[in-house]
């Protein structure tokens, strides 16, 4: 516990800032007092709330006196190879901190010997920050997550993050071990020379500053397997892929880092894989866990591309939903409030330009998963991309009714869908939409009127339900004020929404026809509405169903006004029957 005098000095030293300001003096100041409490009276958790402010208040004189930060100040010793004693002052708050278990200024302190562009952490740390993935690692190191499941884009730097984190964990609990588990050899042997290059490489790291009393006491590159401190019956850092031979070989007391299970897009379009996968994961590395030395239970962290809700992240978010010592990082390309990359690093990043171009290359599902974390269960898609019929150019000839079908919005992320329709024959051409999920609902009014007005659309029915009545008298003085008249008409929907759209399905594959991929681009309506449609499944949850509830409500209107028309029918995966 810390001395009543240390805590009457460090009062003292903020009465002094609260009269004075912030200066040099009173930072160091700070800082030796920082050093005292952790490493003289080895009170730490006192001695953290030290630091933390030590470090606020030398960052603050850093900005003061130079106007940018202390990483600011770092790059610029660098590249005109000076040296700056407050930002050694600094680094020794960081080192202390290091060596009691903060993840963050382990991270800043292991990369310090290294060229500012050639670092890993601290050109990533303001979006690291940002998304939480430091706060977890730490949140795991505190006893406060069992399990930790992280998804980003490709490229993000997830198993990097990972090697730097597991070299840090053998240094702080040399009794322990922690297993690494991937789907291939090649990745296991690429985060074993990683992690062992980040404990051995004194040139280029700082783990033995960390950790100056450990070093590495026995390597096994074969097995890739090394042991750091005194023998233990397991080494400290363990890897080992699907499909080895794992019984009585590698085990984990404290941590099991479980790295992208899935090899490929093959892999996940595959049921039977997935579930050897899950078996694998269950059987095989669960059971490789064993209490660590404290007594502990061992903890997971689990690093995917999400490819399909049914992979080994998402069957653990199903099975300890609500659960609060499970944590889970999912994070897109570009964040929803801003409209910027989530990703743009200071150095190598991805900015919202690139991943515009990724976009226009890509599928939509595949895109999704990728780079949005919307994993798909594409076994059951309803409207896959091969099936959508497609038109580069209108027939010749006046269309026989140009009509529309409106499902309003309800509450969230629910979407105002309004696809325009051309017939021609028994198929409908689908020219034009409104397809946008605004709480702005004077927009929303806006935006359907034009587009009815603007198509000449002689019909329109909207769903009476959810207020879609009140809808339709909006929208419809609107069309009016803008000289067109048009029928508009509301209709309430049966409620068993689910059975409807797979009834219809078949109907809409056969008679709607959707614009070329080339005639739209993802981010415009049409194409949230036709990414919307492809991406719907009989078999996942929790799902935008508006764009298929929309053109099945169209497909009843339709059939059920012409005697002639039929729809197919099919099994129904919700009822199990016809």
């Amino acid at each position: 516990m810390a001395s009543s005098s240390l805590i009457s000095v460090v009062s003292q030293y903020e009465k002094y800032i609260e009269s004075n300001g912030i200066n040099e003096s009173v930072v160091n100041a700070y800082i030796e007092a920082a050093q005292v409490a952790l490493q003289t009276e080895k009170d730490v958790e006192y001695g953290l709330k030290i630091s933390a402010r030590a470090k606020q208040l030398a960052e603050k004189f850093i900005f003061d006196s130079t106007g940018g930060t202390a990483w600011d100040l770092e790059k610029f010793a660098f590249k005109n190879k000076v040296q700056y004693d407050i930002l050694d002052k600094y680094y020794s708050v960081l080192l202390a901190e290091a060596q009691n278990k903060i993840v963050d200024s382990g991270f800043m302190y292991l990369e310090k010997k290294r060229e500012p562009k050639e670092r890993f952490y601290m050109p990533r740390r303001k979006q690291f920050l940002k998304i939480g993935l430091t706060q977890a690692l730490q949140g795991m190191i505190d006893d406060k997550y069992d399990i930790l499941c992280v998804s980003l884009i490709p490229g993000a730097g997830k198993t990097t993050v990972e090697k730097m984190f597991n070299a840090l964990v053998a240094g702080w609990y040399p009794k322990d071990f922690s297993l690494f588990y991937s789907h291939s050899g090649d990745i296991t042997r690429m985060y074993f020379d990683g992690v062992y290059d980040i404990v051995t490489n004194s040139d280029e790291y700082t783990w033995s500053e960390i950790f100056p009393n450990l070093h590495v006491t026995s390597t096994n590159a074969k097995l890739e397997q090394f042991n750091i401190g005194k023998y233990k019956p397991f080494p400290s850092v363990q890897c080992t892929s699907v499909g080895s031979k794992n019984s009585g070989k590698v085990r984990s007391s404290k941590y099991l880092l479980v790295d992208d299970l899935i090899g490929g897009v093959e892999e996940a379009l595959n049921p039977t894989i997935l579930d050897k996968l899950w078996n694998k994961y269950a059987v095989d590395a669960r059971q490789r866990k064993i209490q660590d030395t404290d007594g502990h239970n061992c903890k997971e962290i689990h690093i995917a591309t999400r490819w399909s809700v049914r992979d080994v992240i998402g069957r653990i978010q199903n099975m300890y939903a609500g659960n609060p010592r499970v944590k889970v990082i999912a994070v897109p390309d570009i964040d929803p409030e801003t409209g910027e990359s989530n990703f743009d690093y200071e150095f190598s990043g991805f900015t919202k330009e690139f991943f515009e171009d990724q976009q226009l290359l890509m599928d939509d599902i595949s895109y999704r998963c990728l780079y949005k974390q919307e994993p798909i269960e594409r076994e059951g898609l309803l409207f896959p991309d091969d099936k959508i019929r497609r038109y580069l150019n209108l027939p010749h000839g006046e269309p026989e009714i140009i009509t529309a079908q409106c499902d309003t919005k309800g509450k969230g992320t629910d979407y105002f869908v309004m696809p325009i329709l051309q017939k021609y024959g028994e198929d409908y051409y689908c020219v034009d939409c409104v397809c946008d999920n605004t709480a702005d609902y004077e927009m929303q009014y806006e935006n359907a009127a034009n587009v009815i007005a603007n198509n000449k659309v002689q019909e329109c029915e909207f769903e009476r339900n959810a207020g879609g009545d009140r809808v339709a008298m909006e929208v419809n003085k609107r069309v009016l004020s803008k000289g067109w008249v048009c029928n508009i008409t509301d209709m309430p929907t049966e409620t068993n929404k689910e059975a409807r759209i797979f009834q219809c399905s078949n109907w809409i594959l056969q008679h709607v026809i959707f614009k070329d991929s080339q005639l739209y681009s993802p981010k415009e309506p049409y194409g949230v509405m036709v990414g919307l449609l492809k991406q719907y499944s009989v078999s996942g949850k929790k799902q935008l169903d508006d764009v298929p509830d929309v053109f099945s409500n169209f497909a009843l209107r339709i059939t059920q006004s012409n005697k002639t028309a039929k729809i197919e029918a099919a099994i129904n995966p919700f009822r199990r029957r016809y």
